[in-house]
């Protein structure tokens, strides 16, 4: 298997750090607000790296972070007069819903990093003591760059030209760094702002200390994956690698991988443009198997650019497979166990073709899996569940044996479940059941529940099922 190393721009062999196991740390939203189809990205692409791992027979030990203290979070506190932990613990309960709509496993564990303050106090501790940070007049605690040698070498940037760059773009505030390339591991509290006690001030920690501190907690000082996003990179990535390997004198991770950015009709997802779409305003639209093919159909280092003509050609491919398993279910309750009333000779042809059935569907499982371990590209591994699914629909038939149609559909089914994508049509809800629905969240709403209003519109989302609340009343439509 082999994985494209970002620290050194080249495919390596994946060797496990133990034998059988596979330690993941894949850095997860700011949880401020719902999450968009850029967090969708990583999201996916890395829940199906896992998968094929586990496919393959590896224990995954997989942790992702929910950053749940922020100056995002803290602003939107602020704007609706509420403790940020409302804000965060809000928004890691939707980004959840979001998460088991794109069939997006939860981790093995989901650190919060205002759960982690005391083991980010005391790798600080260890950082300032070994000299690698030191504690500005104000209390602000920097790291060192120029005491880690190899600062640079994830981004494959020159220390001496970033500390050139930086000192033309230095902001107001920075007076205590000894150099504009050194980042902050904690930072003093500002009115209004939640604060911890440390030795150097009340305040709170740094963005990059905390999954430095997480992945050390949940997975040990050495890692073999790192992964996140390629806007990771640099300077978060870069400066987790020069907090860890300078506190713990250990290589952090041997292998990291990055997506490629998201594109929105090939122009940057952004607000002002007005393309910026979070998960849940795509739900309203498709059902987010949708959204999940849609992103593992180009290779996960490719830029990918989302446009609703993609969407629709995604949703049209979903459709196909689907449509084939549907088909090959309908075979199995209907195929007869062993053969019925055969000649000898009828028996042994049939056998035959099937026997070549088989060999045809093997040859694509490992099609398949040539496609996942090169690098994980998925855009061929889909090009091969197309193929089984040609060769379902044109050599599985009424006449086919039990054992034949058994074996076809499983393999779909186990091809299709490492890709993260369902081959069940999910259940008709009946007009009456909603209504029901409707009802019991309006009558929430008039008790200032919104808890449980919002619960249920949820609910009925992950059904397919789109509320509209107009002055005429409650509207809907399915997906």
């Amino acid at each position: 298997m082999k994985i494209y190393n970002t620290l050194t721009k080249s495919k390596q062999e994946f060797e496990p750090l133990e034998p059988g196991k596979v330690k993941m740390y894949v850095c997860g939203p700011t949880v401020y607000n719902y999450i968009h189809i850029g967090n969708a990205r990583p999201m996916i692409v890395f829940d199906t790296v896992r998968r094929y791992f586990e496919y393959k027979g590896y224990d995954v030990n997989f942790v992702s972070n929910f950053t749940d203290v922020d100056d995002k979070i803290i602003k939107a506190a602020i704007e609706e007069g509420v403790d940020s932990s409302v804000i965060s613990k809000r928004y890691i309960e939707e980004c959840k819903k979001d998460m088991k709509g794109m069939n997006v496993r939860p981790a093995t564990k989901h650190p919060l990093a205002t759960e982690e303050i005391d083991g980010m106090i005391e790798m600080i501790q260890t950082l300032i003591d070994k000299g690698h940070a030191y504690v500005a007049a104000d209390g602000t605690v920097y790291f060192r760059t120029s005491s880690f040698k190899e600062y640079g070498k994830l981004s494959h940037k020159n220390l001496e030209d970033l500390q050139s760059g930086f000192r033309e773009i230095k902001v107001t505030g920075e007076e205590g760094k000894e150099d504009p390339t050194d980042f902050v591991l904690w930072k003093p509290k500002k009115e209004g702002e939640p604060f911890w006690v440390s030795p150097w001030c009340e305040g709170r920690p740094g963005w990059h200390i905390e999954c430095s501190v997480m992945s050390k907690k949940y997975l040990g000082e050495q890692i073999d994956i790192h992964a996140g996003g390629e806007d990771l990179i640099f300077p978060h990535h870069e400066n987790e690698i020069a907090q860890s390997e300078a506190a713990n004198g250990k290589t952090f991770a041997n292998y990291w991988m990055h997506n490629a950015f998201l594109n929105i009709d090939n122009k940057k997802m952004s607000k002002s443009l007005g393309n910026f779409f979070t998960v849940r305003d795509i739900s309203e639209q498709y059902d987010l198997q949708v959204l999940r093919f849609f992103m593992l159909s180009a290779h996960y280092r490719s830029p990918l650019n989302f446009s609703r003509d993609l969407m629709e050609a995604s949703k049209n491919g979903l459709e196909r497979i689907l449509t084939s398993m549907e088909r090959l279910r309908e075979l199995e309750a209907k195929a007869a166990d062993g053969a019925q009333g055969e000649g000898q000779k009828e028996k042994e042809a049939k056998e035959g073709r099937e026997a070549e059935v088989l060999k045809d569907v093997q040859a694509l499982v490992e099609k398949y899996e040539a496609a996942m371990e090169d690098d994980f590209n998925t855009a061929d591994a889909i090009s091969a569940v197309f193929e089984l699914v040609k060769l379902a629909n044109t050599s599985v038939d009424e006449t086919s044996s039990k054992e034949l149609v058994v074996s076809v559909k499983h393999t779909m089914e186990t091809l299709c479940d490492v890709l993260g994508i369902l081959t069940e049509r999910k259940k008709e809800v009946l007009d009456s059941e909603i209504e029901e629905m409707i009802a019991k969240r309006q009558a929430a709403r008039k008790a200032k529940n919104f808890a449980l209003a919002d619960e249920i519109r949820g609910t009925l989302l992950g059904m397919g099922i789109v509320l509209e609340d107009t002055r005429e009343g409650v509207k809907w439509k399915r997906m």
